[in-house]
């Protein structure tokens, strides 16, 4: 039997999606408590890799179990067995071959900065303090230059290898929620990096910092080196992988 399951977790604590050597992930922590349920090692898949204090409330995952079991006693059972920093939000039964990363159709992320004079005691684990005006409506512009087919090259990270650094951008843009500005982005896939590099370019424009490079220009000259350093981990959420 296989199942999908649904995740969202904190990622704070964690060196990120994927297996390390030597540092906690929340995939080990899955296939953890999958070997004690059924006291054999099972790999799980994920769709896509989150870095290290990335976090989620809709990463998509697969894997496969030695013996028949039904799926809301085996989300409970995994709820019960992982951190409270992880959690199932939902578990069902899919097709043998099922995929969560080839099959998926696009991602949506979104990154959150905390924007006010002073910081906060809470937001500071979920959200990249800014004390600079940040105007909505600039910042919404300087968004749209993202949408449409791209060569991402300038704003994945340092040292990659990925030959193909093209995307498709369906949906760019910021909302603000009290303190809170929100930007929220849909591709058919993403570099490592990529979406924190694109907030933060956007960011130092709308700051007006000295250096800041039109985003348009810097999509444009494909160099990385042109762009400024990824915005924290602490503010990026996968929301959700589509199929």
């Amino acid at each position: 039997m296989r199942f999908r399951i649904t995740l969202e977790y904190d990622g704070t604590e964690y060196a990120g999606w994927q297996l390390q050597s030597n540092q906690d992930s929340i995939q080990a922590r899955l296939e953890a408590a999958l070997a004690r349920i059924f006291e054999d090692p099972i790999r799980v898949h994920g769709s896509g890799r989150t870095d290290a204090g990335v976090h989620a409330l809709g990463q998509v995952a697969a894997f496969s179990i030695p013996r028949p079991m039904d799926s809301d006693e085996l989300g409970r059972a995994l709820n019960a067995l992982t951190p409270s920093d992880i959690v199932v939000r939902d578990i069902c039964q899919v097709a043998d071959d099922f995929d969560p990363r080839r099959e998926a159709r696009s991602r949506v992320y979104e990154y959150r900065v905390f924007n006010r004079a002073i910081p906060s005691a809470f937001a500071h684990r979920y959200a990249w303090f800014v004390k600079g005006p940040l105007e909505l409506n600039l910042l919404n512009r300087l968004a749209e230059n993202f949408l449409g087919e791209h060569d991402f090259a300038a704003f994945r990270t340092l040292g990659s290898d990925e030959s193909n650094t093209v995307r498709r951008i369906w949906a760019s843009h910021w909302r603000q929620a009290g303190d809170l500005k929100i930007y929220r982005v849909e591709a058919s896939g993403f570099l490592r990096h990529m979406v924190r590099t694109m907030v933060a370019a956007m960011i130092d424009r709308a700051l007006n910092k000295a250096g800041a490079i039109e985003i348009d220009q810097l999509i444009a000259s494909q160099n990385r080196a042109l762009a400024p350093g990824a915005a924290p981990a602490c503010g990026l959420f996968l929301i959700e992988v589509r199929y």
